[in-house]
Order: structure tokens, then C-alpha cells, then sequence
């Protein structure tokens, strides 16, 4: 059956078509291996959005030309291969860092690459590959549109917690670099944004019809991103956010490069470079010195001599705050080691401590290990324990924060436990592993977004960088770039004096509108027939 206004597309009615409409029937018209590199090649494109680069008038190319390759999709599995294919080249694309993990050690998991990088990308496939099913499902036009931006949010949020949940590079995120158009997210996060940008993205799709459609959308989607962009700017207060007075962090930098930080008989020369960092910061105005994850890279409890290094180079009435691991009683079976956080005070105590709840599967623990002869890219003999989740640590000096270690900052709306509320969110790193790749600039634009949702301010250490302090608008105030060694000071800027309507209310409002959405688009199929 044609889809309506085919003839439109096709140049069989009174009109003669135009070039977009003769571009549109052209990618309708593809079938085969000529859709599928299509689609991957749009895929590929469509990460030129997302950090580092940050082109989002990507998505504007890429979401319409999908669109236009389901209208010419004739069943529901050629709409899966269109949605497969594109997310197999949009997730190859934007996580093939994965494979720079795996080159630290070349000699042992080079092979691995292949498998991980294709792997990886066609299981995060399956999730845009069943939006498109569903946008076809729903039927052509504006519906089409709608159901792709439902669906693609819907399934991104479940991409979030399926087998352990993996929220990287959410459509929401390419805004990461413009402050005004994150605002949207204090209210409906990062999905909510997202469901905005896919929807006013792929609307150009309907410019191939022309008509009252085509007049509609040139006129609403610039109409709808000026008033994202104006209302963001009403938000964002004209001066810098205020600091906590007498507060001034020192975030250290040693910038070690990963191959020799895997390296047990270097990890006392890379303990030694973080004290003699911040020892050659002191008298600097610094109170509080963050280290990075696992700054100390061996069983800081179980060594004495460590704890009173450390304390020497504490400030007067201040702390060390240091990325390090943490290992259970000697003799204890089975032996537990943590990936940790502690607060160490200028007695050498341990006056706080935080242990990594979300585990990096093969890169801190094993799934199925009984079964899969297998040892975690990191090393060592046993798989990392599991850390409680989310809570505020409240120690003297310093308001109360959460603490999230690696890539616990990714995940929107599990950033703050269910006590106290903290006022800042501090994120230890690692993004070594990923090199001069588009990781760890994609990892800190997930920073930025956090710091919108919550309306806390986000501080960032990270061994390589990119080390930050980010104010609760997602502006950057401090930083310190990828590849470099430094300490880098700043304040700490001050939380909003209320909970975003994200902070309180989660996802529960866009699951509401979301269920809601797809049920009236499935209502509107019943009187408008699938093509």
C-alpha cells in the first residue's frame, strides 16, 4: 500500500516534486544491502553530534533521512534492519574507545577488539532497530515522527538499566557544550531532552511532503529550538554562581599514562608523583586536595606508612580525598577487595570511605566467572566486591557530597542516595584507559548533564583528564584539559537553594507522558492505516 502523499514524493501528482521530496522517495525506494549501508552510514553521521564534536545539525541530516528510510520499509523486520543498521553504525561510531582499553595490553587483548567493538555495537543496536519497528507500526507522517521519538526515548531509557544498564551518550547529551539548551533537563532530564531533540530533529522528515506539513514544521522546529535556547538563557544567571567561602580544592592530575598505571611494580612511583603534586602545591591557599581513582593503587588500609605520607601533605584543618583500594581483613576467604574512595585527615585517619557500587563488567568483575575462563582487563585474580550505592558523606570542612567513582556518573537519577541530600557530587576517574579518544570527552559532557538535573555543582578528578569543577548550570568554571599534569584550584561553587524537579521527582513524570504518548499514538493507527 503507498503511503499518503506518495505521489507527492513520487512526482505521479499535479505537483512537480521537489529536491527533498525526490531525495525522500529515493531513500524509500532502497531495499536490500543498498538500505543497510545507508542507514550505518547515517548511523556513522549522526555521532558527529555528540562530544567532541558536537555538530548537531548532524541529527537534523541523519533522523529525517531515517525516518524517510522507514516510510519505504515494507514490513516490520526491513523496519528493524533499518533502526539495526543505523544504530550499528551510530554505536560503533560513538564507542569504538572501548577498543583503547584493550590496547594497553595489546599483547594480550588486541584480538579482543573485533569482537568487543562489533559486539558491543550490535547488542545497543537492538534498541533504536525496535523504535523503528515501532515508528513504522504507528504509520506515515507526523505520527512516524512522534513514534520515533517516543520510541527511541523509551528504549534509551531501558538501554539505562538492562543487564546493569549502560546510559552512555544519550541523544539529550549533544546540548553538553551549549548551557542554555541543557536547562530542560533540570525538569525532565537527560531522556526528556532527548525526547525534545529527536522529535524536533526528525520533524524535517515532513519537508519532503510539502503542504500545510512542510509549512508547519519550517516554521515550528526553529520556532521550538529559539524558545529552548531563550528559555535556557532566562535560567542561567548572568554572574558566576557563588562559592562556598573558605573552600579552595587543589584536583590533582598526574596524567600517568594507563600501561605503566596497570603495572604492580610502578604503583609506588605513581604514589610518590601524587604527593610530590600536592606537597609542591601547598601554601597555595589549597584546603582540600582531590586525588583521582585508584591514585593509590594498592591496599591503602593495610598500609601504615601510606596513611602518614598522606597526612603530611595535608592542609591545616583540611583533607585528602583520594581515589584508592581497599581490601578486606588478611586470611579472609574469599578475599574482597573494593574500589574505593577515602577521606584521609592530617592524623593519617580514614575519616571517610566510599566503595564503587557499579562495576564495570570484564573491566572490575567477571559475569558468569564459574562459566567464562576469563580475567578482567584490569588484572588481578579476583573480581572487585560491590559497594552499597549512592550516599552522602559528610566529613568537617567540606558541605556534605555524594561520591561516584568512574562511570557512576552516567547514570541520570541514581547519582544521590535516599538520605541526606548532598550539596555537591564528586566524580573520580580513570579515563586513561580510552587515550586521546572521544571517551572521556563524552564521559564529561555525562558530568555536565548530571550537574543540570541535580542542581549540584559536579567535581571531577580524573588521572588523565579531563579534571573539572562544573557549577549546577553545567558550566564549566575550572578545568584542566585531556593529556595534561597539573593541580588544578578552584572553588567550590554552591548548590541551588532547591531540588530540580528532577532531583524530586525522577523519571517518573516522562514515564507518565511517555506511556501516555505511545498509547495515544497506537489509538491513532486505528483510524490511520500502517503503510
Amino acid at each position: 500500500m503507498p503511503t499518503p502523499g506518495a505521489e507527492r514524493l513520487t512526482g505521479t501528482g499535479s505537483r512537480r516534486p521537489s529536491h527533498l521530496a525526490r531525495l525522500a522517495a529515493a531513500l524509500a525506494a532502497l531495499s536490500g544491502w543498498r538500505c543497510w549501508l545507508v542507514a550505518w552510514l547515517l548511523g556513522l553521521g549522526s555521532v558527529l553530534a555528540l562530544p567532541p564534536v558536537g555538530f548537531v545539525p548532524a541529527l537534523f541530516v541523519a533522523l529525517p533521512a531515517l525516518v524517510w528510510l522507514i516510510d519505504g520499509a515494507a514490513t516490520r523486520r526491513a523496519a528493524f534492519a533499518v533502526g539495526w543498521w543505523f544504530g550499528l553504525g551510530h554505536f560503533m561510531a560513538g564507542t569504538y574507545w572501548i577498543s583503547n582499553a584493550l590496547l594497553v595490553e595489546a599483547d594480550r587483548y588486541a584480538w579482543l577488539v573485533p569482537p568487543t567493538l562489533l559486539g558491543v555495537s550490535a547488542y545497543l543496536a537492538i534498541y533504536p532497530a525496535l523504535a523503528g519497528v515501532f515508528a513504522r507500526w504507528v504509520g506515515p507522517g507526523w505520527t512516524r515522527v512522534a513514534a520515533l521519538a517516543v520510541g527511541w526515548t523509551v528504549l534509551e531509557m531501558v538501554r539505562g538499566i538492562a543487564f546493569t544498564g549502560f546510559p552512555w551518550n544519550p541523544i539529550g547529551s549533544v546540548w553538553s557544550d551549549v548551557p542554555a539548551m541543557l536547562q530542560p533537563a533540570a525538569a525532565v532530564g537527560v531522556h526528556g531532552l532527548g525526547l525534545l531533540t529527536v522529535a524536533l530533529a526528525a520533524a524535517p522528515a515532513l519537508l519532503a511532503w510539502g503542504g500545510r506539513a512542510g509549512v508547519a514544521v519550517a516554521v515550528a522546529v526553529p520556532l521550538a529550538l529559539a524558545a529552548l535556547w531563550g528559555g535556557g538563557t532566562l535560567r542561567l544567571p548572568q554572574a558566576a554562581t557563588a562559592a562556598h567561602p573558605g573552600i579552595r580544592l587543589g584536583i590533582v592530575q598526574p596524567n600517568i599514562p594507563q600501561h605503566e598505571k596497570v603495572r604492580a611494580r610502578f604503583r609506588a612511583r605513581h604514589f610518590a608523583k601524587h604527593l610530590a603534586m600536592t606537597e609542591a602545591a601547598a601554601g597555595t591557599g589549597i584546603t582540600h586536595f582531590v586525588w583521582p581513582e585508584t591514585a593509590i593503587g594498592f591496599a591503602f588500609s593495610r598500609t601504615p606508612g601510606a596513611a602518614r605520607a598522606v597526612a603530611r601533605t595535608v592542609p591545616e584543618g583540611g583533607l585528602v580525598i583520594a581515589g584508592a583500594l581497599r581490601a578486606g581483613p588478611p586470611g579472609q576467604r574469599p578475599a574482597r577487595i573494593w574500589n574505593s574512595l577515602v577521606a584521609v585527615d592530617g592524623d593519617g585517619r580514614s575519616v571517610a570511605a566510599y566503595d564503587k557500587a557499579r562495576l564495570v563488567p570484564f573491566g572490575e568483575y567477571v559475569p558468569l566467572r564459574s562459566i567464562l575462563a576469563f580475567t578482567q582487563v584490569t588484572g588481578g585474580r579476583f573480581d572487585f566486591s560491590r559497594g552499597p550505592g549512592p550516599r552522602t558523606l559528610s566529613v568537617d570542612g567540606l558541605p556534605p557530597f555524594s561520591p561516584l567513582i568512574c562511570y557512576e556518573i552516567i547514570f541520570p537519577g541514581r547519582v544521590v542516595g535516599s538520605g541526606r541530600r548532598p550539596l555537591w557530587l564528586l566524580n573520580v576517574t580513570n579515563d586513561g584507559w580510552f587515550g586521546d579518544s572521544a571517551g572521556p570527552y563524552q564521559h564529561f559532557a555525562a558530568a555536565r548533564v548530571r550537574a543540570v538535573e541535580e542542581g549540584l555543582p559536579v567535581v571531577r578528578a580524573a588521572n588523565s583528564g579531563i579534571s573539572a569543577v562544573i557549577d549546577p548550570f553545567g558550566r564549566v568554571v575550572a578545568r584542566l584539559g585531556l593529556g595534561r599534569a597539573g593541580v588544578l584550584e578552584a572553588a567550590l561553587p554552591v548548590s541551588l537553594s532547591e531540588p530540580t524537579a528532577f532531583a524530586r521527582f525522577g523519571h517518573l513524570p516522562l514515564s507518565v507522558f511517555l506511556a501516555l504518548a505511545a498509547a495515544g499514538l497506537a489509538a491513532v493507527r486505528r483510524y490511520k492505516p500502517p503503510a
